[in-house]
């Protein structure tokens, strides 16, 4: 699609900011008015617009696709939203751990054990570690207070919290980076690090490093929307 619009603006409305092309203000996907609570974040999607060449790049749209996805689908789904991310803490990747006899349970407890004990101590709960690939159920307390945890997070921060939670496949991981002073690189290679581990055994492949640092700029990316949404 070629570009339709020359200037990009945004505005006060009632419950926030909103972006608008050649005056006239943008809507979600599903049609809403796309109305996001900080100037910030409203600077930042009108940016994207604002980058954007003479052809369309709906690729280039990260923060006004969570926008999108925090209006018209967490709003209105909340609940279902958050059960839908409870399966993260369920089987957590920071729970599952090599045997104890192998050399890679060394590196996953030196690394992963940190931000295990943090999380534990911040709500208050118990994570089982899983030696081998087995499931074992998360107690129902533990599954209980972080469904409390994200139920006092924002539409926007649940958004980003999806997102997050997919690409680390840990709920644990994704909270952390949310706080504002989060080491993003370093939860990054805590969620890489059984992957980063092959690769040092076994050589790295150029298509999977390629492939690592886009979803690395993912994670980042949606750790900003949260700051940005406040």
């Amino acid at each position: 699609m070629k570009r339709f619009y020359k200037t990009v603006t945004l505005a006060p409305e009632a419950g926030g900011f909103r972006v608008a092309l050649d005056g006239r203000g943008i809507k979600t996907a599903k049609g809403q008015p796309q109305i996001v609570p900080t100037q910030a974040l409203a600077e930042a999607l009108a940016a994207e617009w604002d980058a954007q060449g003479e052809e369309i790049d709906p690729q280039r749209f990260f923060f006004r696709d969570l926008a999108d996805y925090a209006i018209d689908v967490v709003a209105a789904e909340r609940a279902q939203v958050i059960q839908g991310l409870l399966p993260y803490a369920e089987t957590d990747t920071l729970c599952y751990r090599a045997e104890p006899d192998e050399p890679l349970h060394a590196r996953q407890r030196e690394v992963w054990e940190p931000l295990l004990a943090a999380a534990e101590h911040r709500w208050d709960v118990h994570f089982e570690r899983v030696g081998g690939v087995i499931h074992r159920a998360q107690p129902p307390a533990t599954l209980a207070r972080m469904e409390a945890a994200l139920g006092a997070c924002s539409d926007f921060s649940l958004a980003a919290v999806q997102t997050l939670a997919s690409l680390a496949a840990s709920l644990v991981i994704a909270l952390a980076a949310t706080d504002p002073d989060a080491d993003l690189n370093a939860l990054w290679d805590a969620a890489n690090l059984e992957e980063d581990w092959q690769a040092d055994l076994w050589g790295k492949d150029a298509e999977a490093l390629e492939r690592r640092e886009r979803r690395l700029a993912a994670f980042t990316s949606a750790a900003r929307f949260v700051q940005l949404a406040g």
